[in-house]
């Protein structure tokens, strides 16, 4: 069962003992996805479906994988619950679980859950081949929480805007999407900000989105980024110096530079690492990304790393070197051939 299939039956039909949230991989799909925020509503609707709000704090409980000895969440889920008909508890990076020795009494419990509680387990990662998932899937528990397709993103999109009381253009969607990605936890800042952005107006346009998305700084990130990308060292210069005039602070430049390196590294690298990414980022990056090539891109990130450490351990100047970081960046490309003294 797919989460987006759970959620809207919740109520409706008898509960599960056990619901394990995880990520999902299609037939074709190299890797899993997985989107928590839709986990985290469907958990919502379960507590506030089946814990009676009067004795929450008697029935309802939350624990850490990682910090909680599975033998106490057994124990919790078999003692009768009080002026309650179920116990509720959720655990969190259930992820830790794969390893069957981390896992221990738990599995033996998940093979008999008691029909008094509830238990709720969220799992970012999960190896089909262990116990673990197996009494899951046995009990029908398993719930996949993949990430949301475009489409799925842009019809939440216009449910969350319909709820506040507000339209919203096709193309105003679509550049939300654009910008945000599929991540629905992305996506709902971008709809904040927005609907922040717009006020009181009954209506969101297109111009609105990047208006609302589009932070001054930001934009003279990605002019630099454009200018490195194109070697040129002068426009790249200009949109540094913009930058440290608007007050940014040399050591977050150098943090920028190191990130927007990182990025166009995922990006020539391509796989799952450039699959998680907006395609807006993508876009931005991508001529960086095949400018320099993954070789290159490693170069510059020790250059980056190294030029950063100088400005911390000498007295040199962290505006000049900055400077220099970004002209070395932004020289032309040597052509295949050339001549090695060209």
């Amino acid at each position: 069962m797919k989460v987006q299939e759970l959620i809207p039956e919740i109520g409706k039909a008898p509960p599960g003992l056990v619901y394990l949230f995880c990520p999902f991989k299609g037939p074709r799909a190299k890797t899993a996805t997985f989107e928590p925020l839709l986990a985290d509503r469907a958990v919502e609707r379960l507590v506030a479906t089946y814990v009676d709000p009067s004795v929450r704090d008697l029935t309802y409980g939350v624990f850490f994988a990682d910090e909680t000895d599975p033998a106490d969440i057994v124990m919790e889920a078999r003692t009768l619950p009080f002026l309650a008909e179920r116990r509720v508890l959720l655990v969190r990076n259930a992820e830790w679980y794969n390893s069957d020795a981390a896992a221990g009494p738990l599995l033996e419990y998940l093979k008999s859950p008691c029909d008094t509680a509830m238990l709720l387990l969220i799992a970012s990662q999960v190896d089909k081949r262990t116990k673990f998932y197996k009494v899951c899937e046995q009990a029908g528990a398993v719930v996949e929480c993949p990430e949301l397709t475009d489409h799925e993103a842009r019809e939440w999109i216009l449910k969350e805007t319909e709820t506040r009381g507000k339209t919203i253009d096709d193309a105003a969607v679509k550049e939300l999407v654009r910008r945000a990605g599929k991540r629905l936890s992305d996506v709902q800042n971008a709809v904040n900000l927005v609907h922040g952005y717009v006020g009181d107006a009954a209506h969101i346009r297109e111009e609105d989105v990047i208006a609302a998305c589009a932070d001054v700084a930001e934009e003279v990130v990605w002019t630099l980024t454009d200018a490195i990308a194109r070697s040129e060292m002068g426009a790249a210069l200009e949109s540094l110096h913009k930058l440290i005039d608007m007050g940014e602070h040399e050591d977050k430049l150098f943090g920028t530079i190191n990130w927007l390196l990182k990025i166009a590294y995922a990006v020539a690298l391509g796989g799952a690492a450039a699959a998680a990414l907006s395609p807006f980022v993508v876009g931005k990056v991508g001529p960086l990304a095949k400018k320099l090539g993954t070789a290159k891109l490693r170069d510059a990130f020790a250059l980056c790393t190294d030029t950063h450490f100088m400005t911390r351990t000498t007295g040199v100047d962290s505006t000049l070197a900055l400077e220099l970081l970004v002209i070395k960046l932004a020289a032309p490309r040597r052509q295949p051939g050339a001549a090695a003294g060209a």
